[in-house]
């Protein structure tokens, strides 16, 4: 009985005296941990952005785009608001568009705003939660 004491004794005073300020280590690397990256604020998309969303829930492109209605239409303010949702990227001679991401397509900011226009309006409302 005293010898497993003595036993258990040493080995529990061995792992104290092993603990050390150095980083833990997986296998013969340190273990890294990862903080999450910071917003930039102060630029131009953060500022066009509609409303934020709450944290720890991301809103959908359909919310998104439906807050740029809140914005006066037929202004640039409406369309920044939908540049920074889906960013335009102008083709050369595009179609008419089949869904929302289709409109960054078009070149003339009043063409695309009347299309972002349309398929904001078409959305049917979310429930808010």
């Amino acid at each position: 009985m005293r010898m497993i004491l003595a036993v258990a004794a040493v080995l529990v005073s061995t792992a104290a005296f092993a603990q050390t300020d150095k980083p833990p280590m997986v296998g013969d690397k340190p273990l890294v941990q990862v903080k999450p990256k910071g917003t930039k604020t102060g630029t131009k998309e953060a500022a066009a952005k509609p409303t934020a969303a709450p944290k720890g829930k991301p809103q959908s492109v359909a919310a998104r785009l439906q807050a740029c209605l809140d914005t006066e239409d037929g202004t640039k303010d409406r369309l920044n608001c939908y540049d920074a949702i889906i960013a335009p990227t102008p083709k050369p001679k595009p179609a008419k568009a089949k869904g929302y991401a289709d409109c960054r397509f078009f070149k003339e900011e009043d063409e695309r705003l009347a299309c972002f226009n349309g398929f904001a309006e078409s959305i049917p409302k979310l429930p808010k939660t």
